[in-house]
């Protein structure tokens, strides 16, 4: 599945490209993102051979929003390691970003006939289905994704959203998977909010408290699920001041920020 530019840069450790990688790192993470950008291209140029040194280029140019330019870094690593299933996730999660929703799952795909266990993890693959439109796929990846993480609420919202487009509103909340054991605030907030037991100025309020350094995540998690949640009741205006508030104001450095972005983007056109 996709993977941060630091924990790119620590599969190259230990080859010709350990040291290119480590100033990458270095510069990137000081925010000198030209020398960043210097080392990896003297990376490509030097090690053009290796499927790393194209990752390497790929994962700075994801880093800093080159959707596009990182999937076709990872194509130049895959002609040389066509069955690397990481690479073919790494470009997976680069065309997503991208908003090649089609290319991006057809690359989940291939990186799972590649290695089939990983596909209960694949939680992207399920979110891809469901920009993709394949709702009752997604309904299946996420039910299998519970084998193997049955305490995530994300997951339960996500097979309900899949179930919400394929079968209705009402179908999705009498299917929705039960979570217990998620610790992470406001995740029972939002659970309550599907089953229909919570109001969203309640998950706003939890995700509100706490540390000062947490409440940004918290935020992020409860604007975007709550946005979800009114999209699928029916309430696309009330969608879309959510997310955007997800998107602007409350910045995460994950995944799912990528996810609430896409959306919102989606729901413009």
């Amino acid at each position: 599945m996709a993977i941060g530019l630091a924990a790119a840069l620590a599969i190259l450790a230990g080859g010709g490209l350990d040291e290119l990688a480590g100033q990458v790192r270095r510069a990137f993470a000081a925010g000198r993102y030209v020398e960043a950008r210097e080392a990896a291209e003297r990376a490509v140029a030097s090690f053009g051979g290796e499927a790393g040194a194209w990752m390497l280029r790929g994962s700075l140019r994801e880093a800093l929003g080159e959707y596009a330019e990182a999937a076709a870094d990872f194509s130049q690593a895959i002609e040389r390691q066509p069955g690397s299933a990481d690479l073919h996730n790494r470009r997976g999660a680069a065309w997503f970003k991208a908003e090649k929703i089609e290319a991006s799952l057809a690359d989940f795909d291939r990186a799972i006939e590649l290695d089939p266990a990983q596909e209960p993890h694949h939680w992207q693959r399920g979110i891809a289905q469901y920009y993709a439109g394949r709702y009752a796929a997604g309904v299946r990846q996420f039910a299998l994704h519970r084998q193997v993480n049955p305490d995530d609420v994300e997951n339960a919202v996500w097979h309900f959203l899949c179930q919400a487009r394929a079968g209705g509103f009402a179908s999705a909340r009498k299917a929705l998977i039960p979570v217990t054991g998620d610790a992470r605030v406001p995740m029972a907030e939002i659970h309550r909010l599907f089953a229909g037991r919570a109001k969203p100025e309640e998950v706003l309020a939890a995700a509100a408290t706490g540390p000062a350094a947490q409440r940004t995540a918290q935020l992020f998690y409860a604007h975007l699920y709550v946005g979800l949640f009114q999209e699928a009741a029916g309430d696309p205006a009330q969608a879309r001041e959510h997310l955007a508030r997800a998107v602007r104001e409350h910045r995460v450095n994950h995944y799912m920020w990528d996810v609430a972005r896409v959306h919102l983007e989606r729901m413009a056109r």
